[in-house]
């Protein structure tokens, strides 16, 4: 999975049978392309602010909040404020970005 030098760095902190959980870390300004995950998600935000764009809607992510975000759901993430999340998702879901 390519991702560019101004995007948030992803990294998968655990694996267990049923899921896994992904820490999303970025600095304000960065922005992670469209994408989209083969099964549902949750993020949840550890803190900073970011907005989240889906189905057309702009959704303004903040400290201690979550959303669950639909499986094949196309969406991209643009950092507002110093980012840290959670994502937790199936542990055979795939992201793919979309060119």
């Amino acid at each position: 999975m390519a991702m560019i030098e101004s995007a948030p760095q992803m990294v998968i902190l655990d694996i267990g049978k049923s899921f896994k959980v992904l820490q999303i870390t970025g600095s304000e300004g960065m922005s992670m392309p469209p994408h989209l995950s083969t099964k549902e998600a949750v993020i949840t935000i550890l803190r900073g602010t970011a907005t989240l764009s889906m189905s057309g809607n702009n959704h303004s992510l903040k400290e201690h909040e979550s959303m669950i975000i639909p499986a094949g759901e196309k969406h991209s993430l643009q950092i507002n404020q110093d980012f840290q999340a959670h994502v937790i998702m199936e542990s055979d879901s795939q992201i793919k970005f979309i060119d």
